[in-house]
């Protein structure tokens, strides 16, 4: 590509690097690794052809979401001929369309342990009487990994180890802002206790996540069709809710709350392709946390009461999630 191209490097979670290099002159776009050209795009008003392209699926998918990153306005990719990769959309006349909100429910590169196939569905009856799926066993380590080129650093979510996070999970907890909302303040010994009863349990998986390896908040991932939240409101098998803390001060901002945010609920959507919406009931006076959902494409329902606290039901939808697709 002519030398008056801006290059910009992007990284990912494999270590791979890709060279963009975006000339707005033609305008065209190209995308390359190790000095092999990928993907090569025409872009005019109404359409972003492509031109050339790799042959390899997954090399593929990787330049195409660094065209999307690096053109947050284009929602498509248009190839002509034969023979394209499954996930794309095929057209009579042999072109074929890719559609990033369809690229980005790919697991790729960032689920370094996803399943091949999802869980099968079994159906049990738990100890309250509620029917649902039997849960798969829950992963351990690194279970997420992306770089966001908003706040240009790598956000990654890693399961909870009790040994390697109690007494951080203890000074959060006790911290006067956490403990506001959580009321969960309390001694190392009763902290243990809690994190080993959520460890036994199926229904939830207790996350850290990290910006820069840098562990900065805890995070509940549960299974609603089994949680306290089910009665209140049409529970789906599949559905997912979040529970959120952010404990260390230096990461907290709303650039950084969408960074997390959006990761936190594209691993729960990547995690199970059945899942098709995510719920959260922060307290009905945590006006900031529901700001901070609503900006992420949660709707608001209604409020209902817990027997603890008044709630607002937070509801998002996996195709308002990826249709909008801000994951930079």
């Amino acid at each position: 590509m002519p030398g008056n191209a801006r290059h910009t490097t992007m990284l990912l979670p494999t270590g791979q690097q890709l060279d963009v290099f975006d000339q707005e002159r033609v305008p065209q776009w190209r995308c390359q690794s190790n000095d092999q050209d990928l993907l090569t795009v025409q872009l005019d008003d109404t359409a972003a052809r492509v031109l050339q392209s790799t042959d390899d699926p997954a090399q593929l998918c990787r330049a195409a979401w660094a065209f999307f990153v690096s053109r947050p306005t284009v929602t498509a990719l248009e190839f002509s001929g034969d023979g394209h990769p499954g996930f794309m959309v095929q057209r009579d006349n042999d072109s074929a369309v890719l559609e990033r909100d369809m690229l980005w429910q790919l697991t790729g590169d960032w689920l370094p342990k996803a399943a091949a196939f999802p869980y099968p569905v079994s159906m049990v009856m738990d100890d309250s009487g509620r029917r649902h799926p039997r849960r798969p066993a829950k992963p351990s380590g690194e279970v997420y990994r992306r770089f966001d080129t908003g706040i240009q650093a790598w956000v990654s979510l890693r399961v909870l180890d009790i040994e390697e996070d109690l007494e951080r999970f203890m000074r959060w907890q006790n911290s006067q802002r956490v403990a506001a909302f959580w009321e969960q303040s309390g001694t190392l010994e009763e902290h243990r206790a809690y994190l080993e009863s959520q460890a036994r349990d199926p229904r939830v998986l207790n996350l850290i996540g990290c910006i820069d390896d840098d562990p900065f908040a805890y995070f509940e991932a549960y299974w609603a069709k089994e949680d306290r939240i089910a009665p209140y409101y049409d529970a789906q098998d599949f559905d997912r809710g979040i529970h959120m803390l952010v404990g260390e001060e230096h990461h907290r901002g709303p650039h950084k709350v969408k960074a997390w945010l959006n990761a936190l609920c594209h691993y729960l959507f990547l995690d199970d392709c059945r899942t098709t919406r995510i719920v959260s009931e922060p307290r009905a006076d945590n006006d900031r946390m529901i700001q901070h959902l609503q900006a992420r494409r949660f709707a608001k329902p209604k409020e209902f009461d817990f027997p603890h606290k008044r709630a607002a039901l937070m509801v998002l939808q996996r195709d308002a999630f990826f249709e909008r697709c801000e994951l930079s």
